[in-house]
């Protein structure tokens, strides 16, 4: 973050250079719906590796999976949401490649609470009669010291040493705005995170911000934001509305590719083997050939 809370632009590469091997490292959106995936494009450019990922999860934990940058998974799940289960995850997973802490939905949110407020841990009742805590022995419960003496999950932090997130607007100095339906959890995110980066649909002034949407829709605020940058079609091909919706003829191809190896390598190939530009163009090539 600049000292005097400035000007915080800078490019996707830039942004992932200040990321190290070994972290941990929170990535907002849900399932296949407005990942920050111009960033993860931009890790997988990078040596990146032995990373720890929070995510409620989508095609940011394949990619990440498949290129062999994770060590260790921490998630409710791993979905395309029109297809069920991400197709990359699902090998990982049945090869045995992959550390899993998996969580209910609520344990994540309330772990990425907890590190937001810098607390160890944050009692919840979720995960108490499920499974969760036999397939995460570490799990510990608590008791309450009040007269209803109710036992408790005790849900570590999920503190993060940096967050990626994607929204449809911002501003130089890290504000960000979302104009959709649903805000998910990218604030927890950003606020969880000792350093987080900020992909947006566009870079705007901050007078523009009222134009378009009530102080509600300031999903991020500046004080939590290291960088920012500029990615039209940033969460492409997950959802980013209103902008646009998923690609679900690129997500199908994806997961058809995911399926065989040979298939997968041409496909990474084609899509994954240049910068951003490269990316977009090769999308836009492959738009027409389905036109």
């Amino acid at each position: 973050m600049t000292a005097d809370g400035g000007d915080k632009r800078m490019t996707a590469d830039e942004a992932v250079a200040r990321l190290r091997d070994g972290m941990t490292v929170g990535i907002g959106g849900w399932g296949s719906r407005r990942k920050p995936m111009a960033l993860v494009r931009a890790v997988l450019r990078s040596s990146l590796t032995d990373l720890t990922v929070v995510s409620f999860g989508g095609p940011d934990v394949g990619l990440l999976v498949a290129a062999g940058r994770v060590r260790r998974l921490v998630a409710a799940f791993a979905t395309l949401d029109s297809v069920p289960l991400e197709p990359h995850f699902r090998a990982a997973r049945e090869r045995g490649a992959l550390e899993l802490m998996e969580l209910d939905e609520s344990m994540v949110m309330w772990g990425l609470t907890a590190a937001a407020h810098r607390l160890p841990f944050l009692p919840v009742r979720a995960g108490l009669g499920s499974d969760v805590l036999r397939v995460n022995p570490s799990l510990r419960t608590v008791t309450s010291p009040y007269a209803d003496g109710e036992e408790l999950v005790a849900v570590p932090a999920l503190a993060l040493d940096a967050a990626l997130v994607h929204v449809n607007r911002a501003d130089a100095l890290g504000n960000g705005q979302y104009l959709g339906p649903d805000p998910y959890f990218d604030d927890l995110f950003c606020e969880a995170a000792r350093e987080a980066y900020v992909s947006c649909e566009h870079i705007v002034e901050t007078r523009e911000f009222a134009a378009a949407g009530g102080p509600q829709t300031l999903l991020v605020q500046r004080h939590c934001v290291t960088g920012v940058v500029e990615a039209p079609g940033g969460a492409h091909f997950t959802s980013c509305a209103p902008d646009y919706g998923r690609d679900e003829a690129f997500q199908t191809a994806y997961a058809k590719a995911a399926a065989d190896p040979e298939a997968w390598a041409a496909f990474a190939g084609r899509f994954l083997s240049g910068d951003e530009d490269a990316y977009r163009r090769a999308v836009a090539d492959f738009a027409r050939e389905g036109a």
